[in-house]
């Protein structure tokens, strides 16, 4: 989980770099910029454009970035940022998966507070301002509230002429949005194939409606990719999180990463370019059944 024991291997991980947050806040975009230019390019990759769109929900009207293959109809995925909410970073990410041949929808999930973007970077997360900032807006989520949203935005993506209706939509998620993407294969189970979750929070909970528990009612395959610093925290919740897989007879390919919470996100401190891309390689493996 964002929290404040990952905040401190966060620091840990900036001073290993001689980087202090504040330094590293600095850098800002700059940074995502030079992170994304130095990720490999695929020789299948195509010309992608981009559009800010207003989706129509019952609690109001949702911003979201839909990027997309300049020509043609393509796969869609749903994408839900983690906690800091949409910014650069995840524009870039949704900007390579649609290079990859896929319609990205990335959705500000704090939409009944304010439009997108709400912060600049994960860093700014960790200040308190920030934190004053966002805490209300995650107060006003719920499980309940992400349902009918994921029944919107699929809705939305099937009329676009660019989606590929023959074809399943995938989910994916980091951090917060790890166990948005289970929600949204629940939400609506005949269209959603395939839910990706990179260091999800709250994927196993008490809950009657915890993430794991809903399995059995999708239709998805899984991608499960969690954290070393949270599985030191939880290492049960990968084995009942599996086992609830296989008990629901759902696909899920569970492992836990040699990186720490946050390290798929282009402009975290703790960014492992490695496995961010091991990670990433095996969502296209499960994007490409859609």
């Amino acid at each position: 989980m964002c929290d404040d024991l990952t905040a401190h291997e966060e620091e840990q991980a900036l001073a290993a770099r001689g980087v202090s947050r504040r330094e590293f806040a600095a850098v800002g975009a700059a940074g995502v910029l030079a992170a994304a230019a130095a990720l490999p390019v695929s020789a299948k990759e195509v010309t992608v454009v981009e559009d800010t769109v207003a989706i129509p929900t019952p609690d109001g009207t949702a911003d979201a970035l839909f990027i997309r293959p300049a020509r043609g109809k393509h796969p869609a995925v749903i994408l839900w940022p983690d906690i800091a909410g949409v910014r650069d970073a995840y524009r870039q990410m949704a900007k390579r998966l649609a290079a990859s041949g896929y319609a990205v929808l990335v959705v500000n999930q704090y939409y009944r507070s304010a439009k997108a973007p709400i912060m600049d970077s994960i860093s700014e997360w960790r200040t308190p301002a920030g934190q004053e900032k966002l805490k209300p807006m995650i107060a006003a989520l719920s499980a309940e509230g992400i349902v009918r949203d994921a029944k919107a935005f699929v809705a939305w993506l099937d009329k676009r002429r660019e989606v590929n209706r023959k074809r399943g939509i995938g989910s994916s998620g980091y951090c917060m949005g790890g166990p948005f993407t289970i929600r949204t294969a629940w939400a609506v189970p005949d269209r959603v194939k395939a839910a990706a979750s990179f260091h999800g929070g709250g994927l196993v909970t008490d809950k009657p409606d915890s993430p794991h528990r809903l399995l059995a009612e999708t239709k998805a395959s899984y991608l499960i990719a969690v954290a070393r610093n949270d599985d030191a925290r939880a290492p049960a919740d990968k084995d009942i999180f599996r086992e609830a897989a296989r008990a629901a007879g759902r696909p899920a390919e569970v492992e836990v990463y040699n990186a720490d919470h946050g390290w798929c996100t282009l402009d975290a401190p703790v960014y492992d370019k490695a496995e961010a891309e091991r990670a990433w390689a095996r969502m296209l493996v499960l994007f490409g059944k859609l």
